[in-house]
Order: C-alpha cells, then sequence, then structure tokens
C-alpha cells in the first residue's frame, strides 16, 4: 500500500480502523469474561446469559442496514465518532444494572441490545472508508488489516479483562472499555477526513494512485439507492448466507469459548484466560494472511479466484479443524485445533468486504450492511443455540453444527461473482485495477 513520492495518509487511516476493530471486539466480547462472575451475581444459567448475548446480535443485526446509510450519507468520519462514544455509553450502562431487580434479565437485555445498534456503525463506515480511499488491488491487505482488529481485540480480552476483574471488579471492566472507547474516538475525529480529498496530508501522487484504482460504477449510480437491483443480486445473496455461516462459527468463539474452556475442559481463570487468547491470535494472524493472499491470488487469478475461491478454501479447512479440535481429549490440543478453525475462516474476511466494495461502488456502506446481517443473524442463533445443543448433546456436537453450517456456507460463496457491478447489464468487467497493481 506504499509506494515512492506518494503521501500514506490512507494507511495511517486503516490502521487507526484496525484499533477501532480491536475496541469493538473488546466492548461486545468482554461480556463473555465476566459472564462467569456475572451469571454468579444475577444468578441465571447459560441459557439466560445466551439471551443476553443474542440480544446484542439482534440490535447489531437490526440496524447494519441504517448504518451503512448514515455512512454514505454523513460519512465514517461523524459516525464512526458518535458510534464509539455511544458504545462507551452503554458499556457503562451493563455494569450499572442491578443484580437484585426483579427485571434486571430484561435490563441487561435491553442494554446489550443499545450496545449491538451503536457498534452496528463500525465496519459499514470501515467498509465506506474503503471504497472512497483505497483502490481495489490493495482492497484485500486494507480489509485484512482492519479485520485484524477483531482478532487483536478478542485476543486481548481475557487477559486484559481477567486481569481487570482480578483486581477491581467485573464491573471495572467495563468501565476501562468505556474509556478506551472514548480515546479512540477523539483521535479518529480528529486525524480522519471522509475522502481523500479533503485531507490536506494527502499529495497528488497518493491522490492519483487511490484515483485510478477505484472501480467505474454503471450509469446512474448516483441517484437512489437501488433496491431492486440490490435485493435481487445474487451476489448480494450469496454473501448473506455465506457471512451468515460465518458468523454462526465465530459467535461460538466470541460467545462461549472462554465459558467452554473453563467449564467443559475445567481450566482455571488463569488458563482460561491464557488458553482462551489462541483462537484470536489465529484469527488475527489469519485475517491478515488472508488480505495478502486474497491480492496476491487476484493478481494472478483474478477477482473471482481471489476473493470467493480463497473463501471458498477457508470455509473448507474451518470445517476440517472444528471437527477434530472438538474430539480430542487434551485440553491444550482441542485449544490448538480449535483455534486453528478459527484462523481458517478468518482467512476468508478480507474477501467479504472486498467484494462488497468491488460490486456496490457508492452503495458500499448499504450492501455491507445487509451483508453484515447476514453475520449477526447467524451469531445471534449460535448465542442461544450453542449452549442449548452443549448441554443436550455435549459440545463436540455444538462445534460439529457448527462445521455443518459452514460447508454450507461453501456453495453460497460459489455463486459470488466479484467482477460484476449491481445493477450492471453487461459482462462481468475485467480484472484491470488489479491486473494493473
Amino acid at each position: 500500500m506504499t509506494g515512492a513520492g506518494r503521501s500514506n495518509v490512507r494507511v495511517k487511516l486503516v490502521a487507526m480502523l484496525f484499533v477501532i476493530s480491536a475496541i469493538a471486539f473488546l466492548d461486545r466480547t468482554n461480556i463473555s469474561v465476566a459472564g462467569v462472575q456475572m451469571r454468579q451475581e444475577y444468578e441465571i444459567d447459560q441459557i439466560r446469559l445466551g439471551w443476553v448475548f443474542s440480544a446484542f446480535l439482534i440490535g447489531y443485526a437490526a440496524f447494519q442496514v441504517p448504518a451503512g446509510w448514515l455512512a454514505a450519507r454523513i460519512g465514517p468520519r461523524r459516525l464512526l465518532t458518535l458510534a464509539l462514544l455511544w458504545w462507551g455509553v452503554f458499556s457503562v450502562a451493563t455494569a450499572w444494572v442491578p443484580p437484585g431487580s426483579a427485571h434486571a434479565i430484561t435490563l441487561l437485555m435491553l442494554v446489550r441490545f443499545g450496545l449491538g445498534i451503536g457498534e452496528a456503525a463500525v465496519y459499514p463506515s470501515g467498509n465506506q472508508f474503503v471504497s472512497r480511499w483505497v483502490p481495489a488491488q490493495e482492497r484485500g491487505k486494507a480489509n485484512g488489516l482492519i479485520f485484524a482488529g477483531v482478532g487483536a481485540g478478542s485476543g486481548l480480552t481475557p487477559p486484559l479483562i481477567s486481569a481487570v476483574i482480578a483486581y477491581g471488579g467485573w464491573r471495572a471492566s467495563f468501565y476501562v472499555c468505556a474509556l478506551i472507547g472514548l480515546a479512540a474516538a477523539i483521535v479518529w475525529f480528529a486525524i480522519a477526513r471522509d475522502r481523500p480529498q479533503d485531507h490536506i496530508a494527502v499529495n497528488a501522487a497518493e491522490l492519483a494512485h487511490i484515483e485510478s484504482g477505484l472501480p467505474g460504477e454503471p450509469e446512474g449510480a448516483a441517484g437512489p439507492i437501488p433496491w431492486r437491483a440490490i435485493l435481487t443480486s445474487r451476489a448480494v445473496w450469496g454473501l448473506f448466507l455465506s457471512y451468515f455461516a460465518f458468523g454462526y462459527v465465530i459467535w461460538i468463539f466470541f460467545s462461549w469459548f472462554f465459558i467452554y474452556l473453563a467449564e467443559a475442559r475445567g481450566l482455571d481463570l488463569k488458563s482460561s484466560a491464557l488458553f482462551g487468547m489462541a483462537p484470536f491470535l489465529a484469527m488475527t494472524v489469519g485475517c491478515l494472511a488472508g488480505g495478502v493472499i486474497n491480492d496476491a491470488i487476484s493478481r494472478r487469478h483474478g477477482l473471482y479466484w481471489g476473493r470467493s475461491g480463497l473463501a471458498m478454501l477457508s470455509f473448507a479447512l474451518t470445517a476440517l479443524f472444528l471437527l477434530v479440535g472438538s474430539q480430542v481429549d487434551s485440553a491444550p490440543l482441542a485449544v490448538l485445533t480449535l483455534a486453528l478453525g478459527g484462523g481458517a475462516i478468518y482467512l476468508s474476511q478480507s474477501s467479504f468486504w472486498s467484494v462488497t466494495a468491488d460490486i456496490a461502488g457508492r452503495h458500499t456502506g448499504v450492501v455491507s450492511g445487509l451483508m453484515n446481517v447476514g453475520c449477526q443473524v447467524g451469531g445471534a442463533l449460535t448465542a442461544s443455540l450453542t449452549p442449548w445443543i452443549a448441554a443436550r448433546y455435549g459440545w463436540a456436537a455444538a462445534f460439529g453444527t457448527g462445521a455443518a453450517v459452514v460447508v454450507l456456507g461453501i456453495a453460497a460463496w460459489a455463486i459470488v461473482d466479484p467482477r460484476r457491478l449491481i445493477g450492471a447489464e453487461r459482462a462481468p468487467r475485467q480484472d484491470t485495477a488489479v491486473a494493473a497493481a
């Protein structure tokens, strides 16, 4: 993403989006670590804790498309700033729900629903930014870095939140997350701009590089959102369904992996925090590697194999690792194998968000928001369904169900063609922008 004589403002802003992505997942997964103590204080079982997890994802899913619309309308700079402040308010509110209240569970669900509404802005805003700032030949790496924040934030959550809980109790962990988000909001608003043309530090060479790599759009794209074209697009529904499968699997890790280690594998708080980092570190590596591989394959073999082909391979590897990891008796070996499953599925992450920028142009925020609804529906389902399957049939069955779902995602990816713009009544466009990299 760098070049001689060019400023590299886009690289710095993508790096900041990595930080924001990490904070987003710190804010949403801290409850998985705090949940062990919260269950005791609120006197709830895993099923009802799963309802609280699902409430976040329902709010998150419900506001994906509105967030995408807002990202296009008011810009990712303002929307992400407001979102970070919103997260802080609802993180604090989580700690303020009184355990003695007759409606404590309902209040927790409402607060987490509210947090989900705010966090819905993060990735539609980020992808709207990518569609304006990042040329097509760099989008795999850019999205790989942004979504590496998912693994980084989730990987830091167990040791960080465990340390804060050990020092100040589980409520303190939510206060710390709120302060981190406030600091990020100030930095983002200060350094970001919605378009490269508006940023004083972008020189002519970088601006020319960005503009030369932005895909063309069909005539008339400047008008209203083409809902008919979007909702009848085979690629959009392929992305929606495959991201549903993605969300189902990853939220097993985000919602239940720490608790799985503590309760199914018998690890204490310290050991669970240490082993609990493994899948998320693997996700970080997988995300970064996936972005690089995505761009490299796209340059050599075209966008379809770089985006869709890589995603299908990553899904197949994920299913294999989930099946094997859930069957082994050794806790360290199970953690390692399941962690490889988390890393494998994140090889596909840059493909999802690169394809939406490839096919949607100025409507990237809306299309990526719609796609992300699928992920959150899958996550909401697994947040409540996984503990039920585990209680009734065992944890091997819970991970096996995830493997079956992700296999279905392979078929959905097969119909996604990133070379065809939404609403473009013509043959798939050539990979000229990528080939020129």
